[in-house]
Protein backbone atom coordinates (compact mmCIF):
# COMPACT_ATOMS: atom_id res chain seq x y z
CA UNK A 1 0.00 0.00 0.00
CA UNK A 2 1.52 3.59 -1.01
CA UNK A 3 0.19 6.87 0.03
CA UNK A 4 0.28 10.25 -1.81
CA UNK A 5 0.51 13.15 0.78
CA UNK A 6 -0.39 16.71 -1.11
CA UNK A 7 0.03 20.02 0.12
CA UNK A 8 0.16 23.89 -1.57
CA UNK A 9 1.84 27.03 -1.08
CA UNK A 10 0.98 30.14 -2.71
CA UNK A 11 -2.28 31.51 -3.52
CA UNK A 12 -4.77 32.49 -6.54
CA UNK A 13 -4.47 35.92 -6.79
CA UNK A 14 -3.85 37.56 -10.15
CA UNK A 15 -0.33 39.94 -10.48
CA UNK A 16 -1.60 42.92 -11.49
CA UNK A 17 1.68 44.37 -12.08
CA UNK A 18 5.35 43.87 -11.84
CA UNK A 19 5.30 45.20 -8.14
CA UNK A 20 2.36 43.54 -7.22
CA UNK A 21 2.94 42.17 -3.63
CA UNK A 22 0.45 39.10 -4.40
CA UNK A 23 2.83 35.88 -4.54
CA UNK A 24 3.79 34.99 -8.11
CA UNK A 25 3.65 31.51 -7.67
CA UNK A 26 1.30 28.09 -6.72
CA UNK A 27 3.34 25.01 -6.13
CA UNK A 28 1.62 21.39 -5.30
CA UNK A 29 3.79 19.08 -4.05
CA UNK A 30 2.73 15.21 -3.50
CA UNK A 31 5.43 12.92 -1.69
CA UNK A 32 4.28 9.11 -2.28
CA UNK A 33 5.68 6.59 0.53
CA UNK A 34 5.26 2.60 1.39
CA UNK A 35 2.69 2.56 4.49
CA UNK A 36 5.43 0.20 5.57
CA UNK A 37 7.71 3.13 6.23
CA UNK A 38 5.41 5.65 7.42
CA UNK A 39 5.98 4.61 11.36
CA UNK A 40 9.75 4.75 10.81
CA UNK A 41 9.10 8.10 8.72
CA UNK A 42 7.69 9.98 11.79
CA UNK A 43 9.74 8.94 14.25
CA UNK A 44 12.84 10.18 12.77
CA UNK A 45 10.75 13.65 11.70
CA UNK A 46 9.67 13.67 15.00
CA UNK A 47 13.71 13.13 16.55
CA UNK A 48 14.67 15.75 13.84
CA UNK A 49 12.15 18.89 15.21
CA UNK A 50 13.30 18.12 18.83
CA UNK A 51 16.97 18.45 17.46
CA UNK A 52 16.26 22.18 16.22
CA UNK A 53 13.13 23.31 17.76
CA UNK A 54 13.46 21.73 21.18
CA UNK A 55 11.35 24.37 22.52
CA UNK A 56 8.37 22.82 20.73
CA UNK A 57 9.03 19.47 23.14
CA UNK A 58 7.84 19.06 26.20
CA UNK A 59 10.28 18.29 28.74
CA UNK A 60 9.13 15.39 29.90
CA UNK A 61 10.21 12.28 27.68
CA UNK A 62 6.79 10.30 28.15
CA UNK A 63 5.04 13.21 25.83
CA UNK A 64 7.53 13.33 23.17
CA UNK A 65 4.59 12.26 20.72
CA UNK A 66 2.86 15.66 21.66
CA UNK A 67 5.80 17.25 19.62
CA UNK A 68 3.71 16.38 15.92
CA UNK A 69 1.47 19.08 17.42
CA UNK A 70 3.19 22.14 16.69
CA UNK A 71 3.66 22.68 12.97
CA UNK A 72 7.42 23.81 11.31
CA UNK A 73 5.61 25.95 8.42
CA UNK A 74 8.16 26.05 5.27
CA UNK A 75 7.28 29.83 4.26
CA UNK A 76 8.84 30.51 8.16
CA UNK A 77 12.17 28.03 6.53
CA UNK A 78 12.16 30.06 3.57
CA UNK A 79 11.61 33.29 5.48
CA UNK A 80 14.63 32.52 7.82
CA UNK A 81 16.95 32.25 4.77
CA UNK A 82 15.64 34.80 3.15
CA UNK A 83 16.34 37.49 6.00
CA UNK A 84 18.25 35.80 8.74
CA UNK A 85 21.56 36.16 10.07
CA UNK A 86 24.66 33.35 8.77
CA UNK A 87 23.78 31.09 11.96
CA UNK A 88 19.87 31.11 11.64
CA UNK A 89 20.52 30.17 7.72
CA UNK A 90 22.77 27.48 8.90
CA UNK A 91 20.40 26.45 11.39
CA UNK A 92 17.09 26.19 8.68
CA UNK A 93 19.40 24.55 6.26
CA UNK A 94 20.68 21.60 8.71
CA UNK A 95 16.55 20.99 9.16
CA UNK A 96 16.51 20.50 5.44
CA UNK A 97 19.08 18.86 4.97
CA UNK A 98 17.24 16.15 7.62
CA UNK A 99 14.24 16.30 5.90
CA UNK A 100 15.88 15.32 2.50
CA UNK A 101 17.47 12.45 4.60
CA UNK A 102 14.26 11.09 5.70
CA UNK A 103 13.02 10.89 2.56
CA UNK A 104 16.07 9.47 1.04
CA UNK A 105 16.01 7.00 3.34
CA UNK A 106 12.22 6.14 3.47
CA UNK A 107 12.81 5.60 -0.59
CA UNK A 108 10.07 8.37 -0.60
CA UNK A 109 9.49 10.65 -4.19
CA UNK A 110 7.93 13.51 -5.47
CA UNK A 111 5.92 14.56 -8.10
CA UNK A 112 3.94 18.33 -8.31
CA UNK A 113 2.78 21.24 -10.07
CA UNK A 114 4.14 25.04 -10.44
CA UNK A 115 1.99 27.59 -11.38
CA UNK A 116 3.98 30.60 -12.38
CA UNK A 117 1.56 33.09 -12.84
CA UNK A 118 1.59 36.13 -15.89
CA UNK A 119 1.26 39.56 -15.41
CA UNK A 120 -2.35 40.90 -15.65
CA UNK A 121 -3.86 37.01 -16.64
CA UNK A 122 -6.75 36.24 -14.66
CA UNK A 123 -6.71 33.32 -12.09
CA UNK A 124 -8.69 30.22 -12.15
CA UNK A 125 -8.32 29.07 -8.21
CA UNK A 126 -10.83 26.30 -8.75
CA UNK A 127 -9.20 24.68 -11.86
CA UNK A 128 -6.13 25.34 -11.37
CA UNK A 129 -6.29 23.51 -8.20
CA UNK A 130 -8.52 20.60 -9.11
CA UNK A 131 -6.14 19.85 -12.58
CA UNK A 132 -2.87 19.93 -10.39
CA UNK A 133 -4.83 16.89 -8.45
CA UNK A 134 -5.73 15.51 -10.93
CA UNK A 135 -2.47 15.50 -12.69
CA UNK A 136 -1.01 14.28 -9.29
CA UNK A 137 -3.59 11.46 -9.68
CA UNK A 138 -2.58 10.28 -12.99
CA UNK A 139 1.52 10.25 -11.69
CA UNK A 140 0.18 8.55 -8.61
CA UNK A 141 -1.83 5.82 -10.61
CA UNK A 142 1.23 5.52 -13.07
CA UNK A 143 3.59 4.51 -9.88
CA UNK A 144 1.10 2.27 -8.49
CA UNK A 145 1.02 0.48 -11.68
CA UNK A 146 4.83 0.66 -12.04
CA UNK A 147 5.05 -1.21 -8.55
CA UNK A 148 2.16 -3.47 -8.85
CA UNK A 149 0.35 -1.55 -5.42
CA UNK A 150 -2.56 -0.15 -4.68
CA UNK A 151 -2.56 3.31 -2.82
CA UNK A 152 -4.39 6.51 -1.78
CA UNK A 153 -3.94 10.14 -1.51
CA UNK A 154 -4.40 12.43 1.59
CA UNK A 155 -4.94 16.30 1.02
CA UNK A 156 -3.99 19.20 3.38
CA UNK A 157 -7.37 20.40 3.94
CA UNK A 158 -8.95 23.54 3.32
CA UNK A 159 -12.85 24.61 3.27
CA UNK A 160 -15.48 21.97 3.12
CA UNK A 161 -16.72 23.59 -0.14
CA UNK A 162 -13.58 23.48 -1.91
CA UNK A 163 -12.42 20.13 -0.37
CA UNK A 164 -16.10 18.70 -2.05
CA UNK A 165 -15.06 20.29 -5.70
CA UNK A 166 -11.60 18.45 -5.57
CA UNK A 167 -12.46 15.51 -4.30
CA UNK A 168 -15.86 15.67 -7.55
CA UNK A 169 -12.61 16.23 -9.69
CA UNK A 170 -11.42 12.55 -9.08
CA UNK A 171 -14.74 10.78 -9.03
CA UNK A 172 -15.79 11.49 -12.30
CA UNK A 173 -12.42 10.15 -13.53
CA UNK A 174 -13.09 7.23 -10.68
CA UNK A 175 -16.49 6.45 -11.72
CA UNK A 176 -16.78 7.40 -15.41
CA UNK A 177 -18.67 5.04 -18.14
CA UNK A 178 -15.70 4.54 -20.43
CA UNK A 179 -14.09 2.75 -16.96
CA UNK A 180 -11.83 3.86 -14.05
CA UNK A 181 -9.34 5.93 -14.96
CA UNK A 182 -7.49 5.58 -11.42
CA UNK A 183 -8.28 2.20 -10.35
CA UNK A 184 -5.17 1.84 -8.00
CA UNK A 185 -6.27 4.31 -5.72
CA UNK A 186 -8.87 2.71 -3.80
CA UNK A 187 -10.99 5.73 -2.76
CA UNK A 188 -11.25 9.42 -3.38
CA UNK A 189 -8.81 11.90 -1.52
CA UNK A 190 -9.45 12.38 2.30
CA UNK A 191 -8.56 15.88 3.86
CA UNK A 192 -6.48 15.72 6.80
CA UNK A 193 -5.39 17.91 8.99
CA UNK A 194 -1.59 18.42 9.52
CA UNK A 195 -1.19 18.59 13.32
CA UNK A 196 -1.22 14.98 13.45
CA UNK A 197 0.51 13.86 10.31
CA UNK A 198 4.26 13.87 9.75
CA UNK A 199 4.61 13.37 6.12
CA UNK A 200 1.61 16.15 5.51
CA UNK A 201 4.09 18.68 7.85
CA UNK A 202 6.93 16.98 5.63
CA UNK A 203 4.92 18.30 2.07
CA UNK A 204 4.33 21.49 3.40
CA UNK A 205 8.76 21.69 4.35
CA UNK A 206 8.91 20.80 0.48
CA UNK A 207 6.04 22.79 -1.26
CA UNK A 208 6.39 26.11 0.74
CA UNK A 209 10.43 26.26 2.00
CA UNK A 210 11.93 24.43 -1.11
CA UNK A 211 9.86 24.68 -4.31
CA UNK A 212 8.38 27.92 -3.68
CA UNK A 213 11.66 29.55 -3.71
CA UNK A 214 13.16 27.49 -6.14
CA UNK A 215 9.89 28.80 -8.50
CA UNK A 216 10.06 32.37 -7.71
CA UNK A 217 13.83 32.43 -7.82
CA UNK A 218 14.23 30.53 -11.38
CA UNK A 219 11.09 31.85 -12.98
CA UNK A 220 10.10 35.34 -11.69
CA UNK A 221 14.03 37.03 -10.57
CA UNK A 222 14.33 40.09 -12.83
CA UNK A 223 10.76 40.21 -13.93
CA UNK A 224 9.61 40.64 -10.77
CA UNK A 225 10.14 43.37 -7.71
CA UNK A 226 8.00 41.45 -5.03
CA UNK A 227 8.95 40.65 -1.36
CA UNK A 228 8.16 36.97 -2.37
CA UNK A 229 10.88 36.98 -4.94
CA UNK A 230 14.08 37.27 -2.88
CA UNK A 231 17.77 36.95 -4.35
CA UNK A 232 18.82 35.06 -0.96
CA UNK A 233 17.01 31.97 -2.47
CA UNK A 234 19.48 30.75 -4.89
CA UNK A 235 21.27 29.76 -1.44
CA UNK A 236 17.79 27.00 -1.32
CA UNK A 237 18.08 26.11 -5.48
CA UNK A 238 22.18 26.08 -5.38
CA UNK A 239 21.91 23.40 -2.56
CA UNK A 240 18.75 21.40 -3.08
CA UNK A 241 17.96 21.72 -6.39
CA UNK A 242 20.23 18.90 -7.48
CA UNK A 243 18.78 16.84 -4.40
CA UNK A 244 14.97 17.65 -5.27
CA UNK A 245 15.45 16.52 -8.91
CA UNK A 246 16.61 13.08 -7.88
CA UNK A 247 13.73 12.63 -5.84
CA UNK A 248 10.93 13.37 -8.49
CA UNK A 249 8.88 9.82 -10.33
CA UNK A 250 9.33 10.21 -13.42
CA UNK A 251 7.64 7.33 -15.91
CA UNK A 252 7.81 7.28 -20.19
CA UNK A 253 4.36 6.82 -21.87
CA UNK A 254 4.01 4.38 -24.72
CA UNK A 255 5.28 6.68 -27.51
CA UNK A 256 8.32 6.89 -25.45
CA UNK A 257 7.66 11.11 -23.90
CA UNK A 258 8.84 11.23 -20.27
CA UNK A 259 5.69 12.48 -17.56
CA UNK A 260 5.24 12.97 -13.89
CA UNK A 261 7.68 14.87 -11.65
CA UNK A 262 7.15 17.92 -10.80
CA UNK A 263 5.60 19.97 -13.85
CA UNK A 264 5.72 23.68 -14.36
CA UNK A 265 3.58 25.85 -16.33
CA UNK A 266 5.35 29.48 -16.54
CA UNK A 267 2.81 32.40 -18.28
CA UNK A 268 5.75 34.93 -16.99
CA UNK A 269 8.52 34.15 -19.37
CA UNK A 270 7.55 31.10 -21.10
CA UNK A 271 10.81 28.99 -19.12
CA UNK A 272 10.55 24.78 -19.40
CA UNK A 273 10.40 23.10 -16.66
CA UNK A 274 14.09 22.48 -16.50
CA UNK A 275 15.17 25.74 -15.01
CA UNK A 276 13.60 24.92 -12.24
CA UNK A 277 16.63 22.72 -11.76
CA UNK A 278 19.34 24.26 -13.87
Amino acid sequence: MKICYVDESGCTGMLASTNSSIQPVLVFAGLMIDYSRLHSVTEQFLTLKQKYFPNLFPSDRRYFLSGILAEIKGSQLRHNVAHGNRNLIRHTFGFFDGVFKILEDNNAQTLGRVWVKGIGSPIDGKAIYTFSIQSVATTFQEFLRATDDIGFIVLDSRRKSLNAEVAHSLFTQKFRFSGDAIDRIVELPTFAHSDNHAMLQIADVVASGLLFPLAAFSYCSGHMVNLHVRPQYRLIKSRYATRLRNLQYRYKEASGRERGGIVVSDSLTQKPGSMLFK
